[in-house]
Order: structure tokens, then sequence, then C-alpha cells
């Protein structure tokens, strides 16, 4: 049952999002307001049959991403402001921050595999987009910072060790406080 709903938010996101951004000019700001409110809509329309765990937003971006690649439009360039407003709508709902911040991070990252996007690319932009989203909702983005690192590096590592080393360097070098981060996890 649970796949079934999960499956059905991802369909509803896409949808959702195609249709909204279809004939946009401006689809970073709109992206971000798009996928938020669809999010909301999303969480708030299931209540409490799917709950609030890191699936949830795993499936919003999933949704999201394919609905931004069905439109033709560059989804890496996208995946920022895609996973600013899932995080934002995610924690506006209810979902706590950890679970909305690796739950995005993560699934960023497998739908790249899945869509044959590049995947340090896809790592860092996800990782800033989750990042300003929290910072928009008034979260830890310190916090935020490590967790979607860490996100980013198990989820990498999972794809392989070619995939884990070339995120590692794209995010030690794009992302804001990622070296300290990185450092830390080596120990």
């Amino acid at each position: 049952m649970a796949f079934k709903l999960m499956s059905q938010v991802v369909n509803g996101v896409k949808g959702g999002v195609t249709g909204a951004l279809k004939g946009s000019a401006d689809i970073g700001s709109a992206g971000i307001n798009v996928v938020k409110d669809v999010t909301v809509t999303t969480l708030k329309g299931a209540g409490e049959l799917i709950g609030t765990s890191i699936h949830v937003p795993a499936s919003i971006i999933s949704g999201a991403l394919s609905g931004v690649s069905e439109l033709g439009i560059t989804v890496v360039k996208s995946v920022k402001g895609v996973a600013n407003g899932a995080v934002q709508g995610a924690m506006q709902s209810g979902v706590k921050e950890n679970d909305a911040v690796t739950g995005i991070v993560s699934q960023a990252i497998l739908s790249a595999k899945d869509l044959g996007l590049n995947i340090a690319e896809v790592a860092v932009e996800a990782v800033k987009g989750v990042v300003d989203g929290v910072k928009q909702v008034g979260g830890d983005t310190v916090g935020a910072t490590k967790n979607s690192i860490i996100a980013a590096m198990d989820t990498a590592k999972e794809i392989g060790d070619e995939t884990l080393t070339s995120v590692k360097k794209a995010l030690h070098g794009s992302v804001n406080g990622a070296k300290g981060i990185l450092d830390e996890i080596k120990k």
C-alpha cells in the first residue's frame, strides 16, 4: 500500500509541475514556487496516509524532476530550484528537516542516474537547493549542509566508487563548508 501511495505522489507531483511550468519563461524562480505549492498541496491531500517520512520528500523530488525532464528543460539547471521548493514545501507541511533534506538530496542523485545526467553536478545543485530552502523557512542551515552532504556521499557510494569520487570532488569545490564536513566524515 505504501508503494502505491508513493507512486501516486510521484505521478501527482510530476503532473502538477509539468502543468504549471509548461510555457513558463523563468523556470528558476517559477520552479521554486511551483514545486513548493505542489508539495504542500500533495502533503495536505495525502494527510496521515503517507505520513512524513523520508520517502515523501524523495517521491516529491522524483516527480518534480521527471516533470521538468518531460518539458525538455535542462534538468541539471533546474535541480537547485526544484530542491529548494521541495524542501520548503515539505518542511512547511510538517516533514522534519533532516528527513526532507536527506530524502530530496538522495533521490535527486538517484534520479540523475536514471535520467543519465551528470551526477556530480546534480549533487552540488541539490545540496545548494536544499540549504537555500531550509534558510528560507528559518531552519538549521549548518545542519542542512552537513546532512545533505552526508546524504549525497552515501547515495553516491551506493552507485559506485567512481561516482563517489566525482561527487566528493564536486561538493568539495562548490559547496560552502563542504571541505570541513568531508574532512569530518573521513574520521
